[in-house]
Formats: structure tokens, sequence, C-alpha cells
């Protein structure tokens, strides 16, 4: 049988994917929404899309123990999305969980970095921190768990050819800035096969207390990588400018909350290679394309296409 699943954080950038991935892969879906948010037009209107898929709305919130608990009781599995700001509130979710004893399966708000192992600076640091108080906590209540690794957003990340700071919706045609050598690994996922993996792996055994990295080959890249192929694509060469680390760190400490945060990510990912620093131990963690190779995920050569 398939897991009765909650979605915490159901309206935010990965959980609307995570709630439709799990809705259309046959599992009882439960998204959590705070009632307030139905203000915002786009909200309410994502919300109704859940709804046609056959998904039960749940109002609540994080620091509404009742509505938490009386959530949590009706699932077997709880996938948190929730934003930055809302990471530490999750200890919440943990004493409902621990209270209730029913969860056999916790994923908390992760999706990027492995943040055991991380190799950032400040201000990207700081979220991390964070993070990894959460997998102590849940580790602490012995609650089970999945953590799920995944790198950048494709649809972030390679849209803007790792200039992720400039929010670009489309591939820059005619100047691009390379970071540092632009030789630095990354590793990106379309939001459509982080979920793809994830639904696979919240009733499989082999990922229960292990962390799931999603790092199929075809999507580990370098900026020049993302670059080259995109210039074979569009039969042109774009006008690079070099930016040494020293002054993409006086940039991190010239920039102003939030977008510091993601000028430090660039260079947290394609300077000091955070996703791509370590080898996988399989005492502790499991690689995603390796447990399911069923699953047809696009590579960044595929997503660069529909740029052209």
């Amino acid at each position: 049988m398939t897991s009765k699943i909650l979605v915490i954080g159901a309206t935010g950038r990965i959980g609307k994917f995570i709630v439709e991935g799990s809705a259309k892969s046959s599992h009882a879906t439960f998204a959590m929404v705070r009632e307030a948010s139905l203000s915002d037009p786009v909200k309410a209107k994502l919300v109704e899309s859940f709804r046609d898929l056959g998904v039960t709305i749940l109002y609540g919130s994080l620091t509404d123990k009742e509505s938490l608990v009386k959530a949590i009781k009706l699932v077997d599995v709880v996938i948190s999305a929730v934003g930055r700001p809302q990471i530490l509130d999750q200890i919440n979710i943990i004493d409902a969980i621990k209270e209730l004893g029913n969860v056999k399966r916790f994923l908390p708000s992760e999706f990027g970095n492995d943040v055991d192992r991380t190799v950032a600076i400040e201000p990207t640091l700081s979220e991390f921190i964070t993070k990894a108080q959460i997998r102590r906590a849940i580790e602490a209540a012995k609650i089970p768990y999945t953590y799920v690794v995944t790198g950048c957003f494709t649809g972030f990340f390679v849209s803007c050819l790792g200039q992720c700071h400039l929010r670009l919706r489309s591939p820059p045609r005619d100047k691009v800035s390379i970071y540092d050598s632009g030789n630095v690994k990354a590793i990106v996922n379309t939001e459509e096969d982080i979920v793809a993996y994830t639904m696979k792996a919240v009733d499989d055994p082999r990922t229960l207390n292990k962390i799931l990295y999603i790092h199929p080959p075809k999507n580990i890249v370098s900026q020049n990588d993302m670059v080259g192929l995109w210039e074979r694509k569009i039969g042109k060469t774009l006008e690079k400018t070099y930016v040494s680390e020293e002054e993409l760190l006086k940039n991190i400490q010239e920039t102003q909350p939030p977008m510091d945060f993601l000028v430090g990510l660039i260079h947290t990912v394609l300077v000091r290679g955070d996703l791509t620093s370590f080898t996988i131990d399989p005492s502790s963690g499991v690689e995603a394309s390796e447990l399911y190779p069923e699953v047809k995920y696009t590579s960044v050569d595929e997503f660069l296409n529909q740029f052209v």
C-alpha cells in the first residue's frame, strides 16, 4: 500500500511540485496551508488546482499545535517544504510526530546542499546550520527520516547559467559572468525529477534513516559546461567576464539581504564546490539515479532546448 502523505509548505517553490507529484503517484495526499494565504490570488488558484487532483486541503500552521497534530494524525509520511524563515519552526513538527507515534517517515525541508558536509561561508552558512540543527533534533527524537539532498533547481540555476542572483527566466544570449575558473562541478535537477525520486523513496526501506542524494550523472556540470552547451545550441559565443573569488567575496559583503544569500550561493556552489566536494558515504547515504534507474530524468542539455 502507498503511504498517506502530508505536505507542509505546500504552496512554496518545491512544495507545490511535491503535492502534485504525490497526488499523481496515487498517494492519498494532504496539503497544509495557512487560511490567510488564500487572500493571495495566485496561491488561491494553486490550492484549487490541488483540489482538482484530489488533494485534501487542511488549514493550519507550524505554530498552531492543534492544527498540526490533527493533520499529522491522518498520515504515514510528513514532507516539509517550508521556506528559510520557518526552518527552525520544524521543531514543532518533530514534537508532534514524537507525541503521536504514527508517522513512519519524516522528510524535513532540505532539497539543496548536504548541510552536514558544507564548505559554505556566511551568509549561506547560517541557513545550512539551522537545517543541520533540525537533523540533530530528528535523530535525538528517534524519528524515522529521509534527508533529500538535491543540489540546485535547474530552473533557478541553469536558466541563468549559474548567475542565480540575476533571476533570469532564460539564458543570456550576449554575455555571461564566469566565477573563478568556471570549472567547479555543481549538481542540478528539475523540480519534477526531484519529486519523482522523492516519491520513490518515501516507501523504500533502503532510504530509511538515510540521505537520498539526487546526483544523476548528466546533471553534474560546471558553469563552463552549461555555457558551452548553450553556446552550441544558439550557434554563438558569449562574451565572458571572469569574476575572481576575491571579487565575489567582496560582492557578497556589499550586497544587501536577501540578495547576499544568492551571491553567497554562487560562491558556495560554483567556487567552493559544495555539492561535489565529497563522495557519498554508503553507510549514511544512497544515490537516487542508481536506486531508481527507471526514472527518466531531464538532463541539463535537454532542459536548455526549450529556450532555443
